[in-house]
């Protein structure tokens, strides 16, 4: 089985999942809260639409402007953005990321903050492969095994379960990726026209 090529087709389906909630009749804005421009222009869709402006705030990056994607610095959990001033957040394998418990409440927060509708997606803390360093089981390691195993920080990601995806994110539908009957990873979708 070749990992790149199913990656790929996870991608390509969530995308065609997230292209669904996008507007065709009107001008949309959406927020991306951690993500790159290279990810926007990989959708001909949206990259370059005269009807979509896209913001992408990101800690890792400068800012910058390129058709209708605008680059921010700027943490996904305090944004400092104005409530309700986009149509839709998006959000890929970002959350996991932005550290403990009381973070991840604050992104959370801040997606239903600032839009109506969101996609929001992470990583199953219970699929058997830890996804960043592709290793089964890794993730229910004690942290100094982990460290050992990684060589790397294991607190830099958390991996959140089904119910705590549902706590985040209580007003949400919850779509599963599924592989092999596994919940592989899972969007939290709330939509709101």
């Amino acid at each position: 089985m070749n990992l790149h090529n199913l990656s790929n087709r996870f991608r390509r389906r969530r995308m065609e999942k997230f292209l669904e909630l996008v507007p065709s009749d009107r001008p949309v804005r959406i927020l991306d809260l951690g993500g790159t421009a290279a990810y926007w222009k990989a959708l001909p869709a949206l990259y370059g639409s005269p009807n979509v402006e896209i913001m992408i705030v990101n800690l890792g990056q400068e800012e910058s402007r390129d058709a209708n994607l605008l680059v921010r610095h700027g943490d996904a959990c305090a944004t400092g953005l104005p409530d309700m001033s986009f149509d839709l957040v998006h959000s890929n394998s970002v959350i996991e990321h932005v550290g403990g418990w009381s973070k991840i409440e604050a992104m959370a927060r801040e997606v239903r903050r600032l839009a109506p509708s969101y996609f929001i997606q992470t990583p199953n803390f219970w699929f058997p492969v830890e996804p960043h360093y592709k290793l089964p089981f890794v993730q229910y390691l004690p942290m100094p095994i982990r460290r050992a195993v990684t060589r790397d920080d294991p607190e830099r990601i958390r991996l959140l379960s089904v119910g705590e995806m549902r706590r985040l994110f209580p007003d949400a539908e919850l779509w599963r990726e599924r592989l092999f009957g596994f919940t592989k990873s899972m969007v939290a979708i709330r939509v709101k026209r």
